[in-house]
């Protein structure tokens, strides 16, 4: 790390520490204990950070240290994660194409939630075969001399894949489809989704964005690049959530869980506006409202709004798409049934 970067711990650039420390004087209140006042005239950038994450007023954020081993593996009962990332050339998986995949494969402590051993990494480009939009390289600084020729090695992707238990991604409904279409692989897994899987809003997040997320812990990174994005979803998902386990831990134990795609089909146009208030999407396609549901009692708990708030008298039947961790965020259909409200 450079002492420019280490300098903007503080949300301002210095070229130098005795700059910082000048700054820092400058912006303390004028209430400031000497205590604080002397601490902050050091030129080690720690001791600064750790003088303003003191103070009420300030706040520090840290550079993102990614981790390679997560200590020693004592026989407890454990399972692989793969966390993974990728940049593409677009968003449509069925026009568009992966330029660059990272993953972190990393094996989890059951009985704590948390990351143990060695993290196997693999990251690669792949050449498109057509030129990277000027916005793609505008967001991930990856341009078409840094993937021109290059192909992603299939078979130590599906080496690495086989051996996991659970395949995690910030955004798998985006992820997965690519993913899948480029390697069957993952078609075989099933898959865990840290955006839609965790309740970050009543975890007391201000957004589910991993950035978001990552500062909200005290860490900053340069994101949009797939490998540095992955250990931040993994440093993210080891700290614990409001009940004491970690993001990784719940994933873990969602991956048996059924998902439910619920379709209002026929639902009334003046009913919209309470949809979207409620959380459905309109599928433009296939011109209807649809929600998705974690769990069998929250579908019901759904059929029974959808007929007392939207349907009323009506008639009405709803299309119910139930989908496992095997199905989920693919571009693949689950088992779909029609219910009579």
């Amino acid at each position: 790390m450079s002492k420019t970067d280490q300098m903007s711990f503080f949300g301002f650039e210095a070229e130098s520490a005795e700059q910082a420390a000048q700054s820092i004087k400058a912006l303390k209140p004028v209430n400031t204990p000497a205590s604080v006042v002397a601490s902050s005239e050091a030129t080690d950038p720690e001791a600064m950070a750790q003088t303003l994450a003191e103070h009420p007023d300030f706040r520090v954020l840290r550079r993102l240290v990614p981790h390679t081993d997560y200590g020693p593996v004592n026989g407890q009962a454990t399972q692989r994660v793969i966390v993974l990332d990728t940049e593409t050339t677009g968003l449509d998986s069925k026009n568009e194409n992966i330029i660059e995949l990272a993953m972190l494969s990393v094996l989890v402590d059951l009985a704590t939630g948390l990351p143990v051993g060695p993290v196997t990494i693999y990251e690669s480009f792949e050449d498109p075969g057509k030129p990277i939009p000027p916005q793609i390289t505008d967001i991930t600084g990856i341009d078409d001399s840094m993937v021109k020729g290059l192909r992603i090695d299939d078979a130590a992707v599906a080496a690495l894949v086989e051996q996991a238990d659970l395949i995690v991604a910030h955004n798998a409904g985006f992820d997965r489809p690519f993913v899948e279409a480029r390697f069957p692989v993952f078609a075989r897994k099933a898959w865990g989704c840290s955006f839609q899987g965790i309740d970050w809003k009543k975890e007391g997040s201000g957004s589910a964005k991993l950035e978001f997320l990552a500062t909200e812990r005290g860490w900053f990174y340069d994101a949009h690049r797939a490998q540095v994005d992955c250990h931040a979803l993994l440093q993210v998902l080891s700290a614990p959530l409001t009940d004491g386990q970690t993001g990784l831990a719940r994933l873990l134990a969602g991956a048996g869980q059924t998902r439910y795609k619920l379709r209002a089909t026929g639902a009334p146009f003046e009913s919209k506006d309470k949809l979207k208030a409620r959380g459905y999407r309109w599928d433009g396609e296939g011109r209807v409202w649809w929600c998705s549901l974690a769990s069998q009692d929250l579908l019901e708990a759904e059929c029974v709004w959808l007929k007392a708030e939207v349907y009323g008298r009506r008639n009405a039947s709803v299309l119910i798409e139930a989908m496992d961790s095997l199905v989920q965020f693919s571009a693949r259909p689950g088992q779909q049934t029609g219910r009579e409200l």
